[in-house]
């Protein structure tokens, strides 16, 4: 979609400042219809930048970017910032292979002050950008912009607490929409939430204001009568907020609260700002109110069933914006990892009662919504905050339970210390369900699940398992919850290969792979995702004369010993294959198996993740550009047999030539 009307003229934030309050209110209109259009066809983040456009537009208006420093808490709520920052003409782009990225870069824009697609980080990166233009004596504002949900990360109250006693002049603007991608959860919540909507606050606020508007203007002007009616106005405002709200949280942190504001008032926002611009030297929180899917009427109005149903918070790609509907599959598909998790989740919970489920803010995105429909008491979403996820799920096993943490692979990542600490050390039978493991594609390299088998493996106590297919999957999360210890199950996002489930999800033996087919010039030994390209490359090596064995693994730690080495010993070539960095991973693991059985003759290849961060893209473009497709793997086993030394290996490829 080309932009149109006043949106066509707005190329930098330079561009707002020359822009009428009506010019801006119709600006915010069309960058609405905009994102619309453009999002639904690339997919994206959808409503929370739905609720972010006057604020965007009143940051920008007031303040000098790139000079002054906006620090947005994730990419979630800043396309609207990316539009106004010379990239409205690449907004088609966004998430695709080679285009914008998903959330903000520095080496994308000089309007991004910070990068980051985890929540909870804006405003201590924030707060470290004006400790270093205090200590380089330089001019400029920092404005941490965070909504309520990143406030429930324990990072941000660390960051509060440090913050707030400075004296430092520093912004913190808490837009306040009373969703993450489900609802907000915990006590922060229900106290924003009980000053915004108290109707005497509001009322009397109101009753106050009109009182102002009433004394005739050039009263006003003058500079006693100016002067009396903010202070009077200021001591009214501290009473009624002491009346209505007594435990003033950001004043007691240190902070000078201002607001609650309606967040998609330009006429309240932009003088509000200003003021504090001009007049406010010390630490600041402004507190404005949103409405995530703003100016979408169905997803202003259904948020969390919209989010359940149809991907309300990050839309599809070719999502159709009149209908709600996601492009329509060719024919039935298998049920995703996260659907299996669930529902297997759900069947071993009904027959044991210890069983409970913890998520961090991602019931929808984990499956744990399901499993709280039918359980309830036994579901605990407690908001982003990961550390205190594990560490309760800690708690919850010392007492005879049987937590399940259902997290994203990239989100455990901030929990890392307490998985070893409270969890590991202490042996505790907790179970970790890593949805999103490998290569997740679009939402890019803060997202991706590229480290957790290098990161889980490492600790003692912990076993590690990744599925190969559905059933796996569903005995995997039994074998889990059947172990005396902690244990992980790392799956990835989508559907599996189709394999049948059929009968009760019952325990594997644990530590023991399974041989998917016999070779004899070279042992493919692959885990989760992995598998069925190995299968694949296979067959694609078998048509050229090669005969590859194939090893589901199962089990990254503890390994099956005994079966990979009783093929290495007899095909002494070895392939190892994971959707996961190479540094420290299942290859690694294979390396370090061998060197402890004295097998040093065998010639070993590691096919999985360099040493770099992987960027946005479909995730079949990244799978071939780093050689994980079956063709690329393929290529690399002949490579490598041609380098071996194997002389049949050698002849077979001479025979394809």
């Amino acid at each position: 979609m080309d932009p149109s009307g006043i949106l066509a003229k707005v190329n930098l934030p330079s561009d707002l400042k020359h822009l009428s309050l009506p010019e801006l209110s119709q600006l915010a209109e069309e960058m609405r219809r905009f994102l619309l259009l453009t999002v639904s066809q690339t997919g994206g983040h959808f409503a929370s930048n739905l609720g972010t456009v006057e604020l965007t537009l009143a940051l920008h208006y007031v303040f000098n970017a790139p000079r002054d420093k906006l620090v947005w808490d994730v990419g979630h709520q800043a396309y609207p910032h990316k539009i106004v920052t010379g990239r409205k003409e690449r907004m088609a782009t966004i998430r695709q292979y080679g285009g914008l990225a998903p959330f903000l870069r520095r080496d994308e824009s000089p309007y991004d002050a910070f990068g980051a697609g985890h929540a909870g980080t804006a405003i201590s990166a924030a707060y470290g950008m004006a400790v270093a233009r205090d200590m380089k004596d330089e001019d400029f504002k920092v404005i941490a912009v965070a909504g309520d949900a990143a406030l429930t990360a324990g990072m941000a109250f660390e960051a509060l607490n440090h913050s707030g006693h400075s004296g430092r002049d520093f912004i913190i603007v808490l837009n306040d929409n009373k969703m993450s991608i489900g609802r907000s959860v915990g006590a922060l919540s229900h106290y924003f939430n009980r000053l915004i909507t108290d109707p005497r606050y509001n009322r009397y606020k109101g009753t106050f204001e009109q009182l102002v508007r009433d004394v005739p203007l050039m009263l006003r002007e003058l500079p006693l009568v100016k002067s009396s009616l903010s202070e009077i106005g200021s001591r009214i405002q501290e009473g009624l907020k002491n009346l209505f709200v007594p435990d003033m949280l950001f004043e007691e942190l240190g902070f000078r609260y201002f607001g609650p504001i309606d967040g998609h008032n330009l006429a309240d926002l932009i003088p509000m700002l200003e003021r504090i611009r001009d007049n406010v030297h010390e630490p600041a929180l402004v507190h404005v109110y949103t409405i995530k899917g703003k100016g979408f009427e169905k997803s202003e109005a259904y948020p969390e069933e919209f989010y359940k149903d149809h991907s309300y918070h990050a839309l599809s790609p070719k999502f159709d914006v009149t209908t709600w509907q996601a492009p329509r599959k060719s024919g039935p598909e298998p049920p995703s990892y996260t659907r299996v998790f669930a529902d297997t989740l759900i069947e071993l919970a009904e027959r044991d009662e210890r069983i409970v489920a913890i998520t961090a803010a991602m019931p929808g995105g984990t499956g744990l919504d399901r499993f709280a429909e039918r359980f309830p008491d036994r579901t605990f979403d407690v908001g982003i905050a990961e550390q205190h996820a594990v560490t309760f799920a800690a708690g919850l096993a010392t007492e005879g339970f049987r937590p399940v943490v259902a997290i994203y692979s990239t989100f455990l990542q901030r929990a890392f210390d307490q998985v070893i600490h409270d969890v590991c050390i202490q042996n505790l039978p907790v179970t970790f369900c890593l949805d999103r493991g490998g290569i997740v594609g679009q939402d890019g390299d803060t997202h991706q699940g590229a480290f957790d088998l290098s990161y889980l493996r490492m600790i003692p106590n912990m076993i590690v398992m990744a599925p190969a297919d559905e059933q796996e999957c569903r005995r995997m999360i039994a074998t889990a919850l059947a172990h005396p210890g902690p244990a992980a199950v790392r799956y990835p996002r989508g559907p599996g290969p189709g394999v049948p489930m059929e009968g009760p999800a019952t325990p594997l033996p644990p530590g023991k792979g399974r041989v998917m087919r016999p070779g004899e010039d070279v042992a493919l030994v692959a885990v989760g995702v992995m598998v069925p390209a190995a299968q694949r490359a296979a067959e694609l090596l078998a048509a050229d004369g090669l005969s590859a064995a194939v090893i589901d693994a199962r089990f990254i730690k503890p390994l099956d010993e005994t079966l990979i080495l009783e093929h290495v010993r007899r095909v002494p070539r070895l392939v190892t294959l994971e959707e996961n960095v190479l540094a420290g991973g299942f290859g690694s693991a294979v390396l370090e198996m061998l060197e402890r059985a004295g097998e040093h003759e065998i010639a070993v290849r590691r096919i999985g993740l360099p040493d770099r961060f992987v960027e946005h893209g479909a995730p079949e473009i990244l799978r071939q550009k780093f050689g994980l497709d079956a063709e690329s793997i393929a290529t690399t086993v002949k490579e490598f047999l041609a380098h071996s030394g194997s002389a049949r290996g050698l002849a077979g490829l001479r025979a394809a030539r």
